[in-house]
């Protein structure tokens, strides 16, 4: 028995009733599930591999669910009889690897097609199919829970696309000054421990054009109290979280009364990485992800992550201002 097999293996279970109507959220909870990585065990449980990052995800679909009218529970198990974490984990991978067998169709196309095809008009076209191609690939493999054999092949088949195509851009021009917003300042912020994109965000705005002096305290993510003159952000019972599709970075912008297109660019960056829906498709979101992830990764507390995420912010920040320019 391998060394995976034989560690004992926990899941989160999401089990649901949705009305019958209306239709569109019956699918809308479909395509969730799918964009979270969630595999069928029976026609209305949905199971995930138990951590924070997967617990939360299931946390807000449960919230769609019963704002949406339906009923839903979350469980973690373990697996007992009936169904082994081997034959689990072996849905995972077949999920992914159908997935990854689709993007390595997809590319082989795209590479026969600069073949036969090599000028300037085709490939401008192909770069605009790669960056589709490399987002769907990190997509799948943000999901990618148990490591399915199918990622090699189109790993490398991207790889050779981008080879032939990227090309390095550089922005250099600076970034004009956002306006700010003075109904927020002089509030305590108060969000979850372990902050990832939603709150690392969230966070940057707040001290970046709502109010530079604002403290952010993180706490328990359930059972808080909040103290008078603290607003929280990004909890499940806060004033400023998600509300419908919105992330909480969208609902803070909203709120804020800032308009300014660079940060409504970002906004639809952090959702996509956020809520995992694709629902703006940027090609920044590939790489704004990468970043996010790496810097969890590599500092376990939360100051150190939004420190690191602020530069990363401010960066993107310029960047979509000299895109204006």
């Amino acid at each position: 028995m391998s060394e995976r097999e034989s560690q004992e293996q926990h899941w989160l279970l999401l089990i649901h009733q949705l009305p019958s109507k209306p239709a569109y959220f019956r699918v809308k909870v479909w395509r969730r599930l799918q964009g979270i990585g969630a595999v069928a065990v029976k026609s209305t449980v949905y199971a995930l591999p138990a951590n924070a990052e997967t617990q939360e995800d299931f946390e807000w679909l449960l919230k769609e669910i019963v704002e949406g009218g339906g009923e839903a529970m979350i469980c973690e198990a373990r697996l007992v009889d009936g169904l082994s974490d081997a034959q689990a984990r072996a849905l995972f991978d077949a999920a992914r690897d159908a997935e990854y067998a689709k993007i390595v169709t997809n590319a082989r196309e795209l590479v026969a097609g600069i073949k036969t095809k090599a000028t300037s008009e085709k490939h401008a076209e192909a770069r605009s199919q790669l960056v589709r191609l490399r987002k769907r690939l990190t997509e799948v493999v943000a999901i990618d829970f148990f490591g399915a054999s199918g990622r090699l092949a189109v790993e490398g088949l991207i790889a050779e696309l981008e080879a032939q195509l990227i090309e390095d851009k550089a922005m250099t021009k600076e970034p004009k000054k956002a306006a700010e917003s003075g109904g927020l300042k002089g509030r305590t912020w108060v969000t979850r421990r372990d902050v990832h994109v939603d709150r690392i965000a969230c966070s940057w705005l707040i001290h970046r054009f709502i109010d530079a002096e604002a403290t952010i305290r993180f706490v328990a993510g359930k059972g808080y109290v909040p103290k008078e003159g603290e607003l929280r952000f990004d909890m499940f019972e806060g004033e400023i979280t998600h509300e419908g599709d919105h992330c909480s970075f969208e609902v803070l912008l909203g709120r804020s009364g800032i308009a300014d297109p660079a940060l409504q660019a970002i906004a639809e960056v952090v959702h996509d990485i956020d809520l995992k829906d694709s629902k703006f498709s940027r090609e920044e979101t590939i790489g704004i992800a990468s970043l996010i992830a790496g810097i969890a990764m590599a500092n376990a507390s939360d100051e150190q992550r939004i420190a690191a995420g602020a530069s990363v912010f401010d960066n993107l920040y310029r960047y979509f201002r000299s895109k204006r320019g």
